[in-house]
């Protein structure tokens, strides 16, 4: 039984399908399948996990980070594999990530993290100079390769048409309202299964047992009409790349197969109760503020229709680090808190978790990740006001930085709060 039909849940699904075939698969969905960040997120299938190495290697030491940077970097060549395997055509191409440098403070953070990046040997990154890159006032950039553009919701259409075809039975339009082991209560009968796996990711905090696992952080985004091939000249990237540049209020857009830029960023603010609603996912201030984002980026794009506005909540863990859990004696496992980085952590997640519940010991099953849990959330008022308080200071510590011409301070107190 999977509780979620996103990609953490129908990945799982399809990774215990090979396994063993004979398996009785349900997967329970609220909506429709796809229906959350699985459908309508960025598109970056990339070798990004929300805890950072050094963190990773502070709290579980240096080979076990190294084994999940691995797992990362192979990840993103696996979901490529597997959607062609499985006849899923998502636009996926493999083009890399180039991360533009566009003052002195982000140049220098960039060449830190090139440095960092060579002392642990895993992640192939180049360091871009400046008459390489297009991006207005750029210093430079950072690449890798270790990134794939792909459509997320042709991915999570195809993977659950794929599930269902192999024997798996969705339901949508489902609602869960509790589990304990062997049983979960949905709106519409109580269910029987030996294994239940939770994979509800930011939509957690709908559920009352699982409220302040994570918190559902919303991210936006808007799509431009088609540009035409000189502009994409002028602006440097090809098909399959993606980008973004070293703020520190996240911001990330592609080149589309049908080139458009996908554009999206934070910005937007957390509601109060861990509140999820469609009336969160459209924000004129923030499309507003991702458009002139866009522009100041790029000095090469002319006056753009913006054709397509969406938006919704990504699961985000109160340690910034995700995980993968699963009790042999309850037969209840889950994952989750990919804090937006879950294109292809989901699909790592669905192939460890296949292993757990199949009784397999592998090098996934033995990934750091495995058995880790991060701490609740605070209640509110503090989950509110901690919350909102961050967005504010990361905005703060761009504008300190644009001031100071100084790596921010606000950054720095911020960074063990954020995985890094």
């Amino acid at each position: 039984m999977i509780i979620g039909g996103g990609l953490t849940g129908l990945w799982t699904a399809y990774e215990l399908q090979k396994r063993d075939p004979a398996l009785s698969i349900v997967v329970l969905e609220k909506e429709i399948a796809g229906f959350g960040a699985s459908g309508r997120n960025g598109g970056w299938c990339s070798a990004l996990f929300p805890a950072s190495t050094a963190a990773l290697e502070k709290r579980h030491g240096r080979e076990a980070a190294l084994a999940m940077r691995r797992a990362m970097v192979d990840t993103v060549d696996e979901v490529g594999r597997a959607a062609a395997e499985a006849g899923i055509d998502c636009d996926y191409v493999r083009g890399g990530t180039i991360v533009y440098a566009r003052d002195e403070v982000q140049w220098r953070a960039a060449q830190r993290e090139v440095d960092s990046a060579q002392s642990y040997g895993v992640d192939a990154l180049e360091l871009w100079q400046a008459d390489r890159v297009r991006a207005r006032d750029a210093r430079g950039a950072v690449y890798t390769l270790a990134c794939a553009r792909l459509h997320p919701a042709k991915l999570v259409r195809g993977l659950a048409r794929v599930v269902e075809e192999r024997g798996a039975s969705i339901h949508e339009s489902t609602t869960v309202l509790r589990w304990q082991p062997g049983v979960v209560e949905t709106d519409r009968g109580r269910v029987r299964a030996r294994h239940i796996v939770v994979a509800l990711e930011g939509y957690s905090a709908t559920v009352a047992q699982t409220r302040r696992r994570v918190l559902p952080l919303y991210s936006l985004m808007i799509a431009t009409q088609p540009l035409d091939a000189q502009i994409w000249s002028e602006l440097g990237i090809e098909h399959g790349q993606t980008f973004s540049d070293g703020r520190n209020l996240t911001i990330y857009g592609q080149r589309t197969a049908d080139d458009r830029i996908a554009f999206g960023g934070r910005g937007a603010r957390y509601h109060w109760g861990s509140t999820i609603s469609p009336d969160y996912d459209r924000v004129d201030r923030v499309f507003r503020h991702l458009e002139a984002t866009l522009h100041d980026l790029f000095a090469a794009l002319p006056d753009l229709e913006i054709e397509h506005r969406w938006g919704g909540p990504l699961g985000v863990p109160r340690d910034w680090h995700a995980s993968v859990t699963y009790d042999p004696q309850s037969g209840i496992g889950s994952a989750g808190g990919y804090v937006g980085d879950g294109l292809s952590t989901t699909n790592l997640a669905g192939r460890t978790l296949a292993d757990l519940i199949t009784g397999h010991e592998t090098d996934l099953t033995r990934l750091p990740w495995v058995g880790h849990r991060s701490p609740s959330w605070e209640p509110e008022p503090l989950r509110f006001i901690g919350a909102n308080a961050g967005l504010l200071a990361m905005t703060a510590a761009d504008a300190e930085q644009r001031i100071t011409r100084r790596p921010s301070l606000v950054a720095r107190a911020m960074a063990p709060l954020t995985g890094h």
